[in-house]
């Protein structure tokens, strides 16, 4: 069983930064992709920036230029700086792992966390 953990959301005002952390941990081999999602209310959950085990990233036009997605050298812990928020970033942010175990691929989401922009 894999669990993520995030932390660092929070109530910012329009042009400020956060940085969203989120923790591995459970039992996997190793984790292939990690990635953050976000969804406002009413909304669907979408895409935000991905990151593979070599270090691909991929962001949503929405926030390029604005988000840096990261990994730490062990893989298990992963960040996306958020920087130039807008109203708009405001949704609650959720974690997600693609990982390696026993079993195969599991695909695994933390509990989330909200992060809301103020204007």
């Amino acid at each position: 069983q894999v669990r993520l953990a995030e932390s660092g959301g929070g109530l910012v005002q329009a042009g400020g930064s956060l940085r969203l952390s989120c923790g591995a941990s459970g039992s996997f081999f190793s984790i292939k992709t990690m990635g953050w999602f976000r969804q406002a209310p009413g909304k669907q959950r979408d895409m935000v920036a991905t990151i593979t085990g070599s270090g691909i990233t991929n962001y949503a036009d929405s926030v390029k230029g604005r988000f840096t997605i990261s990994r730490d050298n062990g893989g298990d812990t992963m960040y996306l700086q958020m920087n130039s928020l807008k109203p708009e970033d405001t949704a609650v942010y959720y974690c997600n792992a693609i990982t390696i175990g026993q079993f195969g691929l599991s695909n695994s989401w933390g509990q989330g966390t909200q992060v809301t922009v103020s204007s």
